[in-house]
């Protein structure tokens, strides 16, 4: 398979990229202690020096709250960045494959939303990771940029993991429920990203067209029942609390949330006859790896 350069390997997502491609993958990883993002000469050398034929970028600034207070380093790191590398790989030749997010739509619309809608970001991590998408497509390198929602894994920071910790800590728990969308698991993300890149020994013969591909685990729900989800499944793991749920309004947030996160993946499945699990399976498969690690 061909020679991939994956950033951001110590993340939550970057962590699964690495074991789903590890295999049979000539892959240089790289963390964020290996590569500072915001470091243009750092970050120009270190794909140079590898010389990829794709380049895999799991890195990005996540925190959605502190990104109001940070919005330089968010725009840094989500935004400029992704252009660089976009630079570098266009001088390479070389594929470009970028995770974007549910964000930089308002979730104001009842249906999934479609790579062909409209964005209107809500918050300063929607306008960086837009901003990002867009300077990819205006360098004009081969790329795929895969929007997703709710990221999780059994590792790093994510809502499970904050929910599983609470619920050690409190007998009442309160979350929301009128935010919608698909909890999507890193490790779903990485086994859909894998299929991609099998594919491209045959690029020859099939072409894939560059762009937007939204990628995300079938089904919806909320995070009101996403919680009630996490608990039922971990039964014996961690007590069960007594989760209340509430309206958006009685948790308010530094950074506005969309209502509506679902993202329509039919676009992907037609390019790649790629559909990742729903929601239920992928939470039940985390939930295996946490018990197998005694968290």
């Amino acid at each position: 398979m061909a020679r991939t350069l994956l950033l951001g390997s110590s993340g939550q997502l970057g962590t699964e990229l690495g074991k789903a491609l590890s295999p049979d993958v000539e892959l240089l990883a790289l963390s964020r202690h290996d590569v500072n993002l915001t470091d243009e000469d750092g970050l120009r050398a270190a794909i140079r020096q590898a010389r990829p034929q794709v380049i895999v970028n799991a890195a990005a600034y996540t925190a959605v709250d502190r990104a109001e207070t940070e919005p330089d380093l968010a725009h840094a790191v989500n935004a400029v960045a992704p252009r660089i590398i976009a630079e570098e790989a266009l001088r390479l030749d070389a594929w470009l494959i970028h995770f974007s997010t549910d964000y930089v739509f308002d979730g104001s619309g009842r249906e999934p939303s479609k790579e062909t809608d409209s964005p209107h970001p809500l918050n300063v991590y929607g306008r960086t990771k837009l901003e990002g998408e867009r300077s990819i497509a205006a360098i004009g390198c081969r790329h795929l940029i895969f929007r997703t929602s709710w990221v999780y894994a059994a590792h790093g920071n994510n809502f499970l993991r904050t929910m599983l910790r609470l619920g050690r800590e409190r007998p009442r728990l309160t979350v929301v429920d009128d935010q919608f969308g698909a909890p999507t698991s890193a490790g779903e993300l990485a086994r859909g990203v894998r299929k991609v890149l099998d594919g491209f020994a045959k690029l020859n013969s099939a072409p894939v067209e560059s762009g937007i591909y939204h990628m995300a685990c079938s089904g919806v729900t909320n995070w009101f029942g996403f919680a009630k989800a996490i608990f039922s499944s971990a039964v014996g793991l961690v007590p069960t609390p007594e989760i209340i749920p509430i309206p958006s309004e009685q948790y308010p947030t530094p950074a506005v949330r969309p209502r509506n996160s679902v993202l329509n993946c039919d676009k992907l499945e037609k390019a790649f006859g790629i559909r990742l699990a729903p929601w239920e399976d992928a939470l039940a498969q985390v939930m295996v790896e946490l018990r197998k690690s005694g968290q």
